[in-house]
């Protein structure tokens, strides 16, 4: 069962502190956002949170052409978070266009729109045409998806990750070019090191493992998909531990930074991938169980700030003692 990993520190810090963060030219009032695929595109997570008060919105995958996704069932509790194979399932660019940017002009904080396709001519086509909106601030290449079919083409393989963002890069001229990558490979660092130097301006890591369930019922894998990507508690110390990786190895020195997200609930997860190397913070899973999580949060970093003598969130970033 999901449960909830402890609570955010309700009192009301001592000292004045700073939350926000700079994601490469991307200004955050504070480091917590929604990771993209769990929250719709924002209409379906207000009715339970204020989403002005998170540093940013990510928005759910949009694709040239609209997607059904596949068949159900094709979400599954385990017992240290879930599986999903939704498919990537939405409207299409069209629509997202004409329904969905509207409702996201009117947020008031930076959104990024996750990008999905078949193609590379698919994803040149979905940027180049999200990049002018005024209201989208960021593009989060979903290259690393593991429930659809291409899903991994390009965010397993660096050569092909390179060229892809190489391509990108050369139609996206005003939003943050941000790569989510992918845990399931040998060498995350290497496919960041190509994503780096195809021009990405930020990372984001990791996106779900690849993983199944049976049902001992039928004999019969529980997702009709057969394969879904695993979230929640179970990814995080993976999750955290890429992050550092990446971090140490290449993201440091490049001077790129990363959303770290895998299993964050609680302000104590906010503060591993902080000191791990992350400057912002995506919190997926833990939604479907309170979604007012990213605030509680962010209250209970604001607190573990004070308490400790520290006046700025970016006084964690990267300082984790070895």
């Amino acid at each position: 069962m999901l449960t909830r990993m402890g609570n955010a520190a309700t009192r009301q810090p001592t000292r004045p502190v700073d939350l926000s963060v700079n994601l490469a030219g991307m200004k955050l009032a504070n480091p917590l956002m929604t990771a993209s695929g769990t929250s719709g595109c924002g209409r379906e997570l207000a009715p339970y949170v204020d989403l002005r008060q998170l540093g940013a919105f990510v928005t759910k995958a949009v694709t040239l052409e609209p997607r059904k996704g596949n068949p159900p069932p094709r979400t599954w509790e385990t017992r240290s978070g879930m599986l999903n194979a939704i498919g990537l399932a939405n409207v299409g660019l069209e629509r997202f266009l004409a329904e969905n940017v509207p409702y996201l002009r009117g947020l008031g904080i930076p959104v990024i729109v996750n990008v999905a396709g078949h193609s590379a001519d698919d994803y040149l086509a979905v940027c180049r045409a999200l990049d002018p909106v005024a209201c989208v601030s960021g593009l989060e290449l979903n290259v690393s998806c593991p429930n659809v079919a291409d899903g991994l083409e390009f965010g397993t393989d660096p050569e092909r990750l390179g060229g892809l963002v190489a391509r990108v890069r050369d139609v996206v001229k005003r939003s943050c070019l941000i790569v989510k990558l992918s845990p399931n490979v040998t060498d995350i660092t290497a496919c960041a090191a190509a994503a780096i130097a195809g021009g990405a301006d930020a990372l984001s890591m990791i996106n779900t493992l690849k993983g199944m369930a049976v049902n001992t019922d039928t004999w019969r894998p529980v997702l009709a998909n057969v394969v879904g990507g695993l979230s929640g508690p179970a990814v995080r110390p993976v999750a955290l531990h890429m992050v550092h990786a990446v971090y140490s190895k290449v993201a440091r020195d490049a001077g790129v930074p990363i959303i770290g997200m895998g299993g964050i609930e609680t302000w104590r997860d906010a503060v591993e991938f902080l000191l791990a190397g992350a400057t912002a913070l995506a919190v997926g899973t833990s939604l479907f169980v309170d979604p007012t999580t990213p605030l509680r949060i962010r209250d209970g970093l604001e607190e573990y700030l004070s308490r400790t003598g520290l006046t700025s969130v970016r006084d964690l970033i990267g300082q984790l003692r070895l």
